[in-house]
């Protein structure tokens, strides 16, 4: 059990609020020493500890290396298994719960108990485990460890409480589900075969009872050898030897032949009348060669034999089994007999398992197959088998979140009402037709919509170019518009140097978003060091694109003693460090150019977003630009800013124009905080391989290791395998060679390997270090603002960015529009913006922007800004308010700009004269009052590790810092005077995937993608948990369960199910006694002993065995009453009959008889 630690503001604990000054201070968030700050400042906090509670809420996605499935054909739901330990159980939409097995053991089978809320899962541990779900979290409640023989197969009979188990030694055992304990009575291998038999069967791969008669089981195992065994009598009925191996056996409604599945990719149909030979032995897949072989195939892993009331054909669906000759260049396969008809659908994905969806659940009924449900590696199909053509299903679950690996995403609560409408309705025009008409086969479970609701959207990134817009409301996921950037640019032509060196790349992979729901405007940042900027239209569009080409690349270095220079010759070089101009000698022919090309004719663009503009970094002295590591818009300004680790640059979106692009270092101007000097120019610059390169040179990636995780590495900068590091130089190792180390890359070589996403990453974070070296090179280093402690491979990056009004310089009386800018050394810069106020200067006067020269400092890279005003509110950035720009233009009314601004003199009249800046970086937070620049509150969020994320959100009506650290723990603060409300150690380990996709919003609520396909949502808030079960749905509805079919009497009378079987009397400890101790353990639930009986009684206790008891007694009455009638009858008619032939005979004589 996770535990968790709230710290308590001594100040305020004792009332629910607590009023943050400078002058009251708690230990966690002391107000700095001497701080000159205005005494009308008092907020009044109302967040305490009991606010915040984190809490997993759902998770969204196909599961992760699924590995089995399983339906219940009653209460229609759906379960698949994953290798992890994970189970997903799918409903109606909405309906979607996922748990998980605490061992995290792979799931091998799953087993529902039909129509009575329960599920037994098996895992590659050998542990059975029960689990109830009649409640909206599944819980165990029992589990039963084998010691001493491996699960390989599990089968349970409907309507049943005795599950049989097959092992690898070829043994089955026999479980009583209400216990979760062995029976006694076992089927030994041994007795199973022939006492003649010298080799082993192998393992148990299929078991189920006949449906002619439930007490006779058929036992496959792995050799080839199938057993009948005859339960009551506990011998074996008849034994079938074949000699491919079995994969799969599947009974003929009627139990009177099977069909079995083999290796050599053959099929084989047995009759019990005569089981020393198959009836039938066929190859679907194979042909007859002219030598008279056969081809050979692969192996059939499966296969369903179902009957059909519409069809005397039956239906034989298998997987597998194409001739090695074909499957080569051919996707996996399910292939569909019905008569002579042989469908064969192709698959993106190899298929896990296939389950055959029928009305009935008894196995000795006409089947009537419906629905085929195919579970793949990386997909979830259903197939309708009602129609000819086999269409499938439209999939209501979010199962394509990773169609292309998911790079980066993107969580807005609270978003305006009607964007969601809007982008469903452009959204459902990019829908694939062809579906099945017919609803959703998988529709069990309830769910309605929670009270508590509002319009959420998720963004995600992938490494196509392609931007998702989901619909996110209500803890459920709708896919609802889809963008793909990759139509912005040229396709690249094989041959063309460096547009052919990328066609085998992922040129267009997102690294990240940025998006104003108030104005649509949408930016997206991609990893070819480009921005495009969209705008929203309902109408279509043939525009030409703008782009902008920037040459960002300044070689200024960061501090270097002389001395190190002079120990390290190979970074001497006696030509010129400056970027040469393009096209003088020494240059790359890349020099000048982006690295993609943007379409320069008109476009026809749909409603929806359309591409407005296109900056794209150029090549410089045959290097490729450095990636983009920070990216803000604002829609009121008409400006937008990025930066990467050589600067910043700013550019106006409505006159298109570029308004500065400056080096990191002339950001400062006077007011460097830091005495650079200027290192020797190399001989051989280098710009450092992604992490995909590195792995050529174990010394390159040791010394990649050994550095510390600033911002360029892992906040969502540069943390894709697929980055560059924005690395110029590296120092020396002694005793290694320098040469191949030190080879720079071509001028031809694009900047970027394969796009991975940020899911495929699977290398862990250094949270923790025992040594002062080890601490020294791990991931937790401390970024002390001292000139010795800057690291000297890294330039200074620009990290974040944020527009807002603000006041620019100490002395100002008034805010303006700012831009704030944060670096990877905690340095925040302020840039101060003069706008033309009037719409029509303001397309055509300049703006002018420049440094300031306020210069503000913090431990670690700056991660996050935000403003409040002085009461505490959160003061939004100014926006535009939407407008169609392809709408039709009315003549009356010209268009005009209609802009909104929470400026703070505006927000709060009582303190005009100022307003709060949050600050945050990897290390620490401080609040500081604006003009004054006054820091009032400072606080050391973390020594031994760094953030990774900090946000500002609203909770309960108010605001608070929430932080994601590198160790794990979530932490909220109280704003503005950073007590520590929570710190839960939630993930005991992190990843890179989780770095990069972990991300905070409004309402309580967080995200990060848990594995390369599945988006986990959280929430922080204590309110949010306490109504997560109203908005959960319900797995598990009371439905009665379907009667059997009314048999003739002629086949009740003469044959069938004359003889009840009853398991209780075979199995029951009476009559086979109690099982070795040693060979299983019985694990109780975590809800306890006295729990877990009233919730099995709920699940398969009295209710249910009366309720079973009296079906099957009301069956067996109405039976009885059925053959009673027609004995009846048969006996007047008997009698009428012979009434007839006395009266017709008495009179004559005997000669005349």
């Amino acid at each position: 059990m996770k535990k968790f630690r709230k710290v308590l503001d001594g100040l305020s604990s004792s009332s629910p609020g607590g009023v943050a000054s400078p002058s009251c201070g708690s230990a966690a968030g002391t107000p700095t020493a001497h701080a000159p700050t205005p005494q009308d400042i008092h907020v009044q906090e109302t967040l305490v500890s009991e606010n915040f509670q984190i809490c997993k809420t759902v998770r969204h996605g196909f599961p992760y290396q699924p590995t089995c499935l399983a339906f219940d054909p009653v209460q229609k739901i759906l379960a698949i298994g994953s290798r992890t330990g994970g189970i997903r159980i799918l409903g109606r939409p909405g309906v979607d719960c996922y748990s998980q097995h605490e061992s995290g053991a792979a799931v091998l089978q799953l087993q529902f108990l039909i129509n009575e809320g329960a599920l037994v899962t098996a895992c590659a541990d050998d542990t059975l485990h029960l689990w109830n779900l009649r409640q909206r979290r599944p819980a165990i409640l029992h589990s039963l460890k084998f010691n001493r023989e491996r699960i390989t197969f599990c089968h349970l009979p409907f309507q049943s409480k005795w599950l049989y188990v097959g092992t690898e030694r070829g043994n089955t055992h026999i479980v009583n589900i209400e216990s979760f304990v062995l029976s006694g009575y076992v089927i030994m291998w041994n007795k199973a075969i022939e006492l003649a038999t010298k080799a082993h069967p192998g393992p148990v791969v299929h078991l189920s009872d006949s449906p002619k008669d439930e007490g006779k089981l058929l036992i496959g195992f792995e050799s080839g050898t199938v057993v009948q065994w005859d339960l009551r009598a506990k011998k074996v009925d008849f034994r079938i030897y074949y000699d491919e191996a079995i994969h799969s056996v599947s009974w003929h409604h009627e139990g009177k032949q099977f069909m079995c599945s083999h290796s050599d990719g053959s099929l084989t149909m047995w009759n019990l009348r005569n089981t020393a030979r198959p009836i039938q032995i066929t190859y679907p897949h194979g042909k007859i060669l002219k030598d008279g072989r056969k081809e050979s195939c692969k192996p059939i892993l499966k296969v369903e034999y179902k009957t059909s009331r519409n069809s005397s054909e039956p239906y034989v669906i298998f997987s597998g089994g194409l001739s090695y000759d074909k499957s080569g260049g051919r996707r996996p396969t399910l292939t569909i007999m019905h008569g002579k008809a042989i469908t064969v659908l192709e698959m993106d994905h190899p298929i896990v398992e296939f389950l055959v969806l029928c009305d009935t659940p008894y196995s000795n009924e006409v089947q009537d197959p419906y629905a085929v449900v195919v579970l793949l590696e990386k997909d979830f199909i259903v197939v309708d088998l009602t129609q000819s053509n086999f269409p499938i299903f439209e999939n209501p679950y979010p199962m394509d979140i990773h169609e292309s690996p998911v790079t980066c995403t993107a969580y807005f609560a609270e978003c305006p009402p009607d964007i969601i409408p809007i982008l469903y309705s452009i959204g459902a025009k990019q829908k694939k037709t062809g579906y099945s008409h017919k609803e959703w086969p998988v529709s069990g479970g309830t769910w309605t919509l929670g009270s508590q609701t509002y319009p959420e959207i998720i963004v995600t990134g992938h490494a196509d170019g392609t931007v998702k817009f989901w619909d996110a409301s209500a803890i459920t996921l709708q896919m609802l518009y889809k963008l793909k950037t990759s139509k912005v640019f040229e396709k690249p032509k094989v041959g063309e140097g460096r547009a052919g060196e990328l066609v085998e790349e992922d040129p267009y992979a997102v690294q990240m978003v940025s998006w104003c729901p108030h104005s649509r405007l949408f930016c997206v940042v991609g990893i070819s060091a480009h921005v495009i900027l969209y705008r929203f239209s309902k109408h279509d569009a043939n525009t030409q694109i703008v782009s902008l080409e920037v040459r960002l690349q300044f070689d200024s270095e960061d501090v270097i003693s002389p001395s190190e220079a002079e120990n390290n010759p190979c970074f001497s070089d006696p030509s010129s460090h400056s970027p040469q101009p393009p096209g003088s000698p020494g240059s790359g022919t890349q020099d000048s150019l982006p690295c993609l090309k943007v379409k320069n004719r008109p476009v026809r663009m749909p409603p929806g977003y359309q591409a407005e503009l296109v900056v794209q970094l150029q090549w410089v002295d045959g290097e490729p630009p450095q990636q983009i590591t920070s990216l803000d818009i604002n829609s009121a300004y008409g400006l937008l800013a990025f930066g990467n680790c050589n600067g910043l640059t700013v550019v106006d979106f409505l006159q298109k124009t570029i308004l500065m692009c400056m080096g990191t270092l002339d950001l400062y101007g006077a007011a460097d905080p830091y005495q650079r000097l200027t290192r020797s120019p190399r001989k051989n610059r280098q710009s450092t391989s992604g992490l995909t390169e590195l792995s050529d040179n174990q010394v390159s990636m040791d010394m990649e290791r050994s550095k510390s995780p600033t911002s360029d590495h892992v906040n969502g900068h540069c943390t894709s395998p697929t980055s560059q590091p924005c690395s110029v130089g590296k120092p020396r190792i002694t005793g290694v060679p320098e040469g191949p180390r030190l080879t720079r890359r071509g001028p031809g070589r694009p900047p970027f390997r394969k796009a991975q996403s940020a899911a495929c990453m699977e290398i862990s974070l250094p949270v923790s270090s025992h040594t002062e070296e080890s601490r020294e090179n791990s991931f937790s280093r401390s970024r002390s603002s001292s000139v010795s402690s800057i690291d000297r491979d890294t330039k200074e990056s620009v990290t974040t960015l944020q527009f807002g009004e603000s006041y620019g310089r100490k002395g100002d009386a008034l805010p303006t529009a700012c831009l704030w800018v944060g670096t990877s050394l905690g340095v925040v810069l302020l840039l101060p913006i003069s706008i033309p106020t009037e719409e029509e200067e303001r397309m055509e006067e300049p703006i002018t922007m420049g440094p300031s020269g306020t210069v503000l400092m913090l431990k670690g890279s700056v991660l996050r800004f935000a403003f409040l005003d002085c009461g505490g509110a959160l003061i939004q950035s100014p926006y535009e308010v939407w407008r169609d720009p392809n709408g039709p233009e009315d003549p009356d009314r010209p268009r005009r700009r209609k802009l909104v601004n929470f400026s703070p003199s505006s927000s709060q009249e009582a303190c005009s004269d100022g307003h709060l800046a949050v600050v945050c970086s990897e290390k620490q937070a401080k609040v500081i009052l604006m003009p004054t620049q006054a820091v009032l509150f400072t606080h050391n969020i973390t020594e031994s590790s760094f953030l990774l994320r900090a946000d500002v959100v609203s909770v309960c009506n108010s605001v608070c810092l929430a932080c994601f650290c590198a160790n794990g723990h979530i932490m909220t603060l109280s704003l503005p005077s950073l007590r520590p409300l929570m710190d839960i150690n939630y993930l005991p380990l992190t990843d890179l995937r989780i770095a990069r996709t972990f991300v905070f919003t409004n309402g309580g609520q967080a995200l990060y993608l848990s594995s390369p396909t599945e988006i986990q949502r959280l929430t922080y808030s204590q309110e949010m948990t306490d109504n997560l079960q109203d908005m959960l749905g319900e797995l598990f509805t009371p439905i009665e369960t379907p009667e059997a079919q009314n048999k003739g009497f002629l086949k009740g009378f003469f044959g069938g199910n004359a003889q009840t079987f009853d398991r209780e009397e075979l199995f029951g400890e009476a009559a086979a006694g109690k099982a070795s101790r040693s060979l299983a353990q019985h694990i109780p639930g975590p809800m306890g002993l006295e729990n877990m009986k009233t919730a099995a009684g709920g699940v398969v206790g009295d209710l249910a065995r009366a309720r079973i008891a009296l079906d099957q007694r009301g069956e067996r009455l109405g039976e009885l009453e059925e053959r009673t009638a027609l004995m009846m009858n048969s006996a007047e008619t008997f009698s009428t009959h012979a009434h007839q032939v006395m009266l017709k005979q008495k009179d004559k004589k005997w000669y005349q008889l």
